[in-house]
C-alpha cells in the first residue's frame, strides 16, 4: 500500500522517530496512524528501558523565567556524554521540562520513589479530615482516603504529569521518546522553583 510522505512526516513530528522507522511502522500497521504511533512508542519504551541502567553524568543546568519575572525554574538534566548535552534536542527537552514545572505549582518531586513518608502522612491527614467522610464505615472511609491520597500524590510527581505540549503523553513518556531518539540515558537530576517573595 502507498504510504504518503505527509503521514510519515506527521508521525515523525509526533514521535521524534526517524523517517524510515515511521514509514516502516505505518507499513507494518497497514497505514493505521494510531497503531503505528503506539508501535513506535512501545519501541521507544523498550529502548529507554535498555538504556536506563547506564550512567548519566553529563548534561546541563538550565533555567526558565516565566513572563513577568515572578517565577523561575532552575533544572539539572543529565545524559551520558557532553556531545549529547550540546545537541539542540536535548536543550529543547530541558527547556520543556523547566516549563512543565513552572506550569504546575503542585509538582514537588521528580519520581514516585521521591515521595517522602512525611509527605504521604501530611496528605493522608488532610484527606482524613474532610467532612464528607463523616458517618461512613471505617473500611469504606479508608478506601476513599487511600484513593484520594494516591490521586493527590500523583499531582506532585513531575514524571506522572501530562506533558503541557501534548497531553496524550506523560513527562516520563516524553523523556523515553528522547532517549530512543538521542540514544542515551536521560535523567532529571533535580530542580528548584523560585517564586518572588517566597521564603
Amino acid at each position: 500500500m502507498e504510504i504518503s510522505a505527509k503521514i510519515v512526516k506527521e508521525l515523525r513530528e509526533k514521535t521524534g522517530a526517524g523517517m524510515m522507522d515511521c514509514k516502516k511502522a505505518l507499513t507494518e500497521n497497514s497505514g493505521d496512524f494510531d497503531k503505528a504511533l503506539n508501535a513506535l512508542r512501545l519501541k521507544g519504551v523498550a529502548i529507554a528501558d535498555k538504556k536506563s541502567t547506564r550512567n548519566a553524568n553529563e548534561g546541563i543546568i538550565d533555567s526558565y523565567i516565566h513572563t513577568g519575572g515572578k517565577l523561575g525554574i532552575l533544572i539539572e538534566v543529565n545524559c551520558e556524554t557532553d556531545f549529547v548535552a550540546r545537541r539542540e534536542e536535548f536543550k529543547e527537552l530541558t527547556r520543556n521540562l523547566a516549563m512543565q514545572i513552572a506550569s504546575n505549582p503542585d509538582v514537588e518531586v521528580i519520581a514516585t520513589d521521591d515521595i517522602s513518608t512525611e509527605m504521604k502522612e501530611q496528605v493522608k491527614e488532610f484527606e482524613s479530615q474532610k467532612s464528607d467522610l463523616e458517618g461512613k464505615k471505617e473500611e469504606l472511609k479508608n478506601q476513599i482516603v487511600e484513593g484520594r491520597v494516591a490521586k493527590t500524590l500523583k499531582t506532585k510527581v513531575l514524571l506522572e504529569q501530562p506533558f503541557i505540549k501534548d497531553s496524550n503523553i506523560t513527562v516520563n513518556e516524553l523523556i523515553q521518546q528522547n532517549i530512543a531518539k538521542i540514544g542515551e540515558n536521560i535523567v532529571v537530576k533535580r530542580f528548584v522553583r523560585f517564586t518572588l517573595g517566597e521564603e
